[in-house]
């Protein structure tokens, strides 16, 4: 790999010693499963790790013919140019089961560089893992500690994943130092949208849901998915779900998932979508125009800043900047 990695916990260059990541002090990072760990599992993303090693291909376009959202969502929101990847280096942080891996490395030819910081990288691994080493790499890290020299990446991207880590500014920070002059970084994450953003099922439910254990929140999930189903999906057909459906602890069926799902894949998008909800340690939405500060602030030129819709009525906040 042409990426220089270091340490991030002493700034100390790596070389790779039998599948183990060795800094000059003799540190050892051992590769396990497809993934480098830098990290260990017990930590605020936990509840990602279960469910992405639960629901490993349910967002995977490969196995769904019903669905392309996630190659749908990564080119509306990146507006990269397929051909313009080849051969270029992409680091994408907060990689999950690997939905956007698959589009990345089934559509270009660029060299994916994939991070998470839950355990969910053993479900990318399975997923994606076919790939050749030369070009996918797979690190459990975490975004504030990335094994990676500065300004390294022609393209990172983030999708969905901001909201749900400690301190979002930071984050981005992070995010910015990997960008290579001439480099690109595009995040998109959950909107606040005025007032009533946190008037919401989410926010109401989850300083308890937050606490259940995942086995015992999933089977609640599961055991109660069928009747808010229905539910959301009469309001919606009467024409008031926009009103009503806030307050039902179930997933936005109408504006997130992907049409033309069967009735039992319907089902298992739910429970993963709901569980999703209901789950992480942290849930902070932005405002685009707060994002975008902080894009200028550590020094990037906001070339988009905005929302983009893919797939009929998905939705989602975007900012994009490039280093000069």
């Amino acid at each position: 790999m042409d990426i220089q990695l270091i340490n991030p916990y002493n700034n100390l260059p790596f070389t790779l010693q039998n599948d183990a990541l060795v800094d000059t002090n003799d540190q050892k990072f051992l590769k396990k499963n497809g993934a480098f760990r830098l990290v260990k599992d017990d930590n605020y993303t936990q509840n990602f790790g279960f469910q992405w090693n639960k629901f490993t291909q349910t967002q995977i376009d490969r196995f769904s013919v019903q669905s392309s959202q996630s190659k749908n969502r990564f080119f509306a929101v990146t507006q990269w140019d397929k051909e313009d990847l080849s051969g270029k280096n992409v680091l994408e942080v907060g990689s999950g089961a690997g939905r956007f891996s698959q589009v990345v490395l089934d559509e270009t030819k660029a060299n994916l560089f994939s991070v998470d910081y839950s355990n969910a990288v053993e479900a990318n691994f399975k997923n994606n893992g076919h790939h050749s080493e030369e070009r996918f790499h797979l690190f459990q890290a975490s975004i504030y500690d990335l094994p990676f020299a500065p300004q390294t990446f022609d393209k990172v991207f983030c999708f969905g994943v901001l909201q749900h880590t400690p301190d979002v500014k930071k984050s981005v920070e992070s995010l910015v130092k990997m960008v290579k002059p001439g480099g690109e970084l595009v995040v998109d994450f959950y909107p606040i949208r005025g007032w009533w953003t946190k008037i919401h099922a989410k926010y109401i439910f989850r300083p308890w849901t937050k606490k259940i254990p995942n086995e015992k929140l999933l089977k609640r999930i599961e055991k109660n998915a069928s009747w808010m189903i229905n539910t959301s999906q009469f309001f919606n057909k009467i024409g008031i779900g926009k009103l009503t459906n806030r307050f039902i602890p179930i997933c936005d069926i109408k504006n997130t998932l992907p049409k033309n799902l069967n009735k039992t894949q319907l089902r298992e998008w739910v429970i993963l979508d709901t569980f999703d909800m209901f789950s992480p340690e942290y849930d902070q939405p932005q405002r685009i125009e707060t994002v975008r500060q902080w894009f200028e602030e550590f020094g990037l030129k906001v070339t988009f800043a905005n929302t983009v819709t893919f797939d009929g009525n998905n939705v989602v906040s975007a900012v994009k900047g490039i280093r000069e």
